[in-house]
């Protein structure tokens, strides 16, 4: 396709390399940025299905099985495709395109932003227009103007070395389970609702919630059904995944869970999660956790933060021009309207564009929030693959012309 690809070290030693490919037919025209990670998740091989595999792409009627269908190399490919057709039809794009693909997306992006800033002029546009995440719904074309920021943190109770004997210790010595379930209870109310005032966003605005009264969720996904009654039971599910914080606990360890003995452990551990949303101070998130610990009585509940991984939350204009030339053009190829969402209810890089690269991003995602990404039977839709291809190959005809 006439690129000039090179592969680059990662700036941060051991870290995997990152690729940039041009195509510049004349420096005057616009340039556009496309992203994409090369990365997948763990296979989980022995959790698949009877006769699919991680590393073998499958197709099963609409369903095309594999790790990364999905997440993400179904989504980038699709749109490098789309490129090739234009060329193949025009003989030319119209515009320049430089093409970002990493290779660590899902370990936080290690040394992406470092990398951007160091070569600000190589990387040089005018917008990202990239793929990555779910649609709203599978029939629903969706755009997305940003993503969620997350923050990883433990929750350490390390009360002593050793486990007790519950019969001769017990009612004697502090059970750190039982100190981290309170702990952890003070963070949320009942139904998840956060508790701790700097976690809860500024930024749900009237503007905001209009934007996502015509965003409407599925009731249920995977044959999972949204729980109304759980988390800020004021909101829209829309609301409470693209305007609102979330709070979760991955994972907890307290003794041996697959073989317990009667003995009272000495430590207990949570790995715990907040993904926010512009309007949060990112840099407050552990102080805040901190403070409000204490204040509780939890000075011995010890937090382990993992801000090299940070997401940081991230917006861009839904009235900039590219927003609305992208959705004129998915109106023209599919005659649906597409659902404009604030942000992804997931993390990407996204500050590394628009606050190092300083550009607009236009998220177009290809895939559908039963995907299974991150977990065994990953796949995408045909249906949503050829229709995405459609949109992608409409849309570059468009920035073209």
């Amino acid at each position: 396709m006439d690129f000039e690809s090179q592969v680059y070290e990662n700036p941060h030693s051991g870290e995997p390399p990152i690729l940039v490919s041009k195509r510049v037919e004349d420096p005057a025209l616009s340039t556009i940025l496309v992203y994409g990670h090369g990365d997948v998740v763990l296979g989980m091989d022995e959790r698949w299905r009877d006769g699919l595999s991680p590393w073998v792409l499958t197709e099963v009627g609409d369903r095309w099985y594999g790790r990364g269908a999905a997440d993400n190399k179904g989504q980038h490919l699709l749109n490098i495709y789309s490129l090739q057709q234009v060329l193949a039809d025009k003989g030319k794009l119209g515009f320049n395109v430089t093409l970002l693909l990493e290779m660590a997306e899902e370990r936080g992006s290690p040394g992406l932003a470092t990398f951007c800033e160091q070569n600000k002029e190589l990387l040089k546009a005018d917008v990202l227009i990239a793929s990555d995440g779910p649609r709203l719904a599978p029939d629903r074309p969706t755009i997305f103007l940003g993503a969620r920021g997350a923050l990883n943190f433990d929750l350490v109770v390390n009360l002593r070395d050793g486990a007790h004997h519950s019969g001769n210790w017990g009612g004697l010595l502090k059970d750190p389970s039982i100190r981290l379930s309170h702990a952890l209870a003070s963070i949320t109310g009942p139904k998840g609702e956060l508790l701790i005032e700097d976690w809860r966003p500024t930024s749900f605005t009237l503007e905001i919630r209009e934007l996502l009264k015509s965003c409407k969720l599925p009731t249920a996904m995977s044959g999972i059904e949204i729980e109304q009654d759980w988390g800020e039971t004021a909101m829209t599910p829309e609301e409470q995944v693209f305007g609102w914080n979330s709070f979760a606990v991955l994972a907890m360890e307290s003794g041996t869970p697959a073989a317990p003995v009667n003995a009272i452990p000495g430590i207990a551990k949570a790995h715990c999660q907040l993904r926010f949303v512009v309007g949060t101070d990112g840099n407050r998130i552990l102080p805040a956790l901190r403070e409000h610990l204490d204040k509780g009585g939890f000075t011995d509940v010890e937090i382990k933060g993992y801000e090299e991984e940070l997401f940081h939350a991230t917006r861009s204009d839904p009235s900039n021009a590219w927003v609305k030339l992208a959705t004129k053009s998915i109106k023209a190829s599919t005659g649906k309207d597409a659902a404009i969402l604030p942000n992804l209810g997931g993390s990407l890089p996204n500050e590394i564009f628009t606050d190092i690269l300083q550009i607009p991003t236009v998220w177009i995602p290809h895939s559908y929030p039963g995907c299974s990404q991150h977990a065994p039977d990953e796949h995408n839709l045909f249906s949503i693959l050829e229709e995405g291809a459609a949109i992608m190959t409409g849309l570059w005809e468009e920035v073209g012309r």
